[in-house]
């Protein structure tokens, strides 16, 4: 079974969805028969390199909505988040593009080093604050996971990669994906949303039921 998780490393419910899916994936019993393709997906390419704009009031803006009321969504975020065990402070981070990030995450994908990247590039924008397009803080996070850093600091340098990033965006957008988390299982079933482990679960069961089904030459 292939599940295809379209992400962005700057998106506060990617990384509830991520230890969400995590905890269905641990408790399915055909696990270790499971291999987890992360994909490319910006919820921000117009963002600039650097912002030191407030996140409450980029999201009061977004949303129609006062800047009051949009830190009381970002608290929320924050309480849910940490119901994952996981630490936010929306309040520090701030609006950044994160496509340089994304080319590096797809270096990681060869080296079978992505899903070590995405955590950890999740962690340092939404826990510790750090910048995921400072290119000084790309290498440090790349290096953490184990990618080697002449050929980071290669890719980091040039355009290398974007085909492959905007390849995965096309992709979301040909699927109907209008946003993420978005999973999709076996190329059949598809989900959207940071979906409670249950929910996960159940698409793991029905994707696995489908691809061992008998076929009727089997039954007769």
């Amino acid at each position: 079974m292939q599940v295809e998780i379209w992400s962005d490393v700057a998106c506060p419910w990617c990384y509830i969805g991520k230890r969400r899916f995590e905890s269905a994936l641990a408790r399915f019993s055909h696990a270790d028969e499971v291999e987890v393709v992360w994909r490319s997906y910006q919820l921000d390419p117009n963002a600039p390199p650097t912002s030191t704009a407030d996140m409450a009031e980029l999201v009061a803006r977004k949303y129609g909505m006062s800047v009051d009321e949009a830190g009381a969504r970002l608290a929320l975020v924050t309480r849910v988040a940490a119901g994952e065990g996981l630490e936010y402070h929306l309040d520090r981070i701030s609006r950044q593009n994160t496509f340089d990030a994304h080319r590096l995450l797809q270096l990681a994908a060869r080296h079978g080093l992505r899903g070590e990247l995405e955590e950890r590039m999740m962690c340092g924008y939404l826990t510790e604050c750090l910048s995921v397009a400072d290119h000084a803080v790309l290498a440090r996070l790349a290096a953490e996971v184990g990618l080697d850093d002449v050929e980071t600091a290669t890719v980091l340098a040039s355009g290398e990669l974007a085909d492959e990033v905007r390849e995965d965006e096309r992709r979301a957008v040909e699927l109907g994906a209008h946003g993420v988390p978005y999973y999709l299982v076996d190329g059949k079933y598809a989900v959207s949303g940071a979906q409670d482990p249950a929910r996960f679960g159940q698409l793991l069961d029905r994707a696995w039921l489908d691809a061992n089904r008998p076929s009727p030459a089997q039954h007769g």
